[in-house]
């Protein structure tokens, strides 16, 4: 197995950015038999027997049309209506974490997904103009908000987030140790790596060793990059790192975090294979850092 596995980012489709504000193009996409659409209502999806459901435009409902892009020949788009079916059948529509199992069996489809579920919560929090106060109105297929009194044009953000793996202990070596923690209320035995936002001024790496300082008062020397992964949660872009620890005395001082552990490879996989260590879900950036500095795949997800 090769890492980094990044499955919500790998297998990208191109956005066709250059079409968004061509009506005649688009009209022509829209009436093709063969395009797809991901029905959004406000900002969850209704998977049918684990599925995600791709409809033919004809039988897509009115809402505000997401071009997403093409991929082998067939072009994508979401529908975003108000949050009423969801509303109604709560249990059937699920949001972006409900998502994940099925994102897992068809990881082709997670960045159209991740795509499409950005900018449904950012035209979910976006309502008003920040100016003015007046009414917004999309454009560009949905990828920019413009208001209808000042014309002043909103455009989607993406949040950095840091997330990193944090080690110890000679490279390689059976007593090397990788730090984990996990949330308060979190079922027993899930742990996770560390991660936080990015604060303004603020390098990425300086950003992974202040978080891992203030969460367990662990002390971070090098960072070196490992991979990014979109998460619309609701509008993060997760950046992953791995750290160098340069003490390893857990403090925990920080309502974000109930527990730190340092775990061997030999103490992961042993707990792993018992259950008594949840380790985040295959598709996560947090899994790939894991299982990067692992060698290999583990037992048992969230």
């Amino acid at each position: 197995m090769s890492y980094p596995h990044l499955d919500l980012a790998r297998d990208a489709h191109d956005r066709l950015g250059l079409h968004r504000t061509d009506e005649a193009w688009l009209a022509e996409r829209w009436a093709d038999e063969g395009s797809r659409v991901l029905v959004v209502s406000g900002t969850r999806v209704r998977p049918e027997e684990g599925r995600l459901m791709w409809v033919a435009p004809a039988e897509a409902p009115d809402g505000v049309r997401l071009l997403l892009g093409a991929r082998d020949g067939t072009t994508y788009w979401a529908v975003v209506t108000g949050p009423e079916q969801a509303a109604a059948e709560k249990d059937a529509w699920l949001p972006l974490r409900g998502l994940l199992p099925a994102l897992s069996a068809e990881p082709g489809h997670a960045p159209l997904v991740m795509h499409a579920l950005g900018l449904a919560e950012w035209l979910w929090v976006t309502r008003f103009c920040p100016r003015c106060g007046g009414k917004l109105e999309p454009r560009a297929a949905g990828h920019e908000l413009v208001c209808v009194d000042c014309g002043k044009p909103q455009f989607p953000r993406s949040d950095p987030a840091v997330i990193m793996l944090i080690t110890q202990g000679e490279p390689g070596s059976d007593d090397e140790r990788c730090l984990l923690g996990r949330g308060p209320g979190w079922p027993e035995g899930r742990f996770s790596t560390l991660a936080g936002f990015c604060e303004p001024g603020e390098t990425l790496e300086d950003a992974v060793r202040r978080e891992v300082l203030e969460e367990t008062g662990v002390v971070v020397g090098e960072v070196t990059y490992f991979g990014n992964q979109p998460w619309p949660l609701p509008s993060s872009l997760m950046l992953g790192f791995h750290g160098r620890a340069v003490s390893d005395e857990i403090r925990l001082d920080d309502d974000d975090v109930e527990d730190a552990r340092w775990f061997t490879r030999a103490q992961m996989r042993e707990e792993a294979e018992a259950g008594t260590l949840l380790l985040p879900s295959g598709v996560s950036i947090s899994r790939s850092l894991v299982e990067s500095w692992y060698g290999g795949p583990l037992p048992g997800t969230w």
